[in-house]
């Protein structure tokens, strides 16, 4: 049975691929692909494991072999699920491989940005402690975490993790029911408006479908909280990037971490990069991207290519 790795090369050095190898020894490791390499690559391929390689109906259709797709993520919006379907290929995301990465890297920045940290950075490479009559430089606000509210938008795995880190600091937690749903709102969530209008802090955790794209825009950055600080490890397009900088630069929100964008790499630019403000925190797309978090995500691969080869469903999506 023949598996082909796709890009290999997102998911870093150092990791231990002895797990993938045990699977099937007919094993082709690819760092990169590109969609006429993918297509010729998958032809006669039974298993291929992909982390952000688009997976199209045409790539589908022209894999007659194909059988199962392994994704080393938790996402699912590069791969056309309902084509798999059709052609009866299994599909397997990745889950609770990164929650401690992620958790972690939100509450980094959370804390970063709460205590102003880039601003007083900023000010002591300006010179400003240096020419100050006072020992202590008050120049920026340093909020604590305890007198703060965090929402929540997308209650998975993730986002129960950085719930349970929040609570830990005294902070008060809020669950946003399902953007846009017209049901009552279940017991233990508020309405995706409320937390708009009472979180200090909005942690997204949500899939991007037709429904969460562009879930923040303007209108939702204007019924915000000034000083609210918005944090996005999710996806790039839940968010409205010229919105978000105008937000940023005008003072209708505080703050924001973004960890991604719409188009990753963003070879074409975005509003967010261009911004200058010290209430930005951009990193490129490596909240989930610890050591460990990484072999996990290899381990987990490849106990799901195991589980279907043995007839079983594990982390099946399609």
């Amino acid at each position: 049975m023949k598996a082909v790795f796709l890009d290999f090369a997102t998911m870093g050095d150092g990791l231990d691929i002895t797990p993938l190898q045990e699977v099937t020894s007919d094993l082709e490791i690819y760092d990169t692909s590109t969609p006429a390499e993918a297509a010729e690559r998958i032809t006669d391929a039974s298993i291929v494991y992909t982390n952000k390689i688009n997976l199209s109906d045409d790539l589908i259709t022209a894999a007659p072999q194909l059988k199962f797709i392994g994704l080393t993520a938790t996402g699912t919006d590069n791969i056309d699920t309902a084509s798999a379907a059709r052609h009866g290929i299994a599909v397997c995301n990745i889950r609770s491989y990164c929650t401690a990465s992620v958790t972690e890297h939100v509450m980094g920045t959370l804390l970063s940005l709460a205590h102003s940290l880039p601003g007083f950075q900023q000010s002591v490479a300006a010179g400003e402690w240096q020419t100050s009559d006072s020992p202590f430089l008050l120049a920026h606000s340093i909020r604590e975490l305890s007198a703060m509210t965090l929402g929540i938008v997308g209650y998975g795995e993730l986002g129960r993790g950085v719930a349970r880190a929040a609570e830990t600091f005294g902070m008060k937690v809020i669950v946003s029911a399902r953007p846009g749903s017209s049901d009552t709102t279940p017991e233990g969530r508020v309405a995706f408006d409320t937390v708009l209008a009472e979180a200090d802090v909005i942690s997204l955790h949500c899939p991007l479908n037709e429904q969460t794209r562009g879930l923040f825009g303007a209108a939702q950055f204007a019924s915000m909280k000034n000083n609210a600080i918005l944090i996005n490890t999710a996806r790039g397009g839940l968010v409205d990037s010229a919105a978000l900088a105008e937000a940023l630069a005008t003072g209708q929100i505080g703050a924001a971490a973004v960890d991604v964008l719409p188009v990753e790499p963003p070879s074409d630019g975005d509003p967010l990069l261009e911004y200058k403000g010290t209430n930005l925190i951009i990193t490129p797309h490596i909240a989930w991207a610890s050591n460990v978090a990484r072999q996990n995500a290899i381990d987990e691969l490849a106990a799901n290519a195991r589980a279907f080869i043995d007839g079983e469903r594990r982390n099946r999506v399609v």
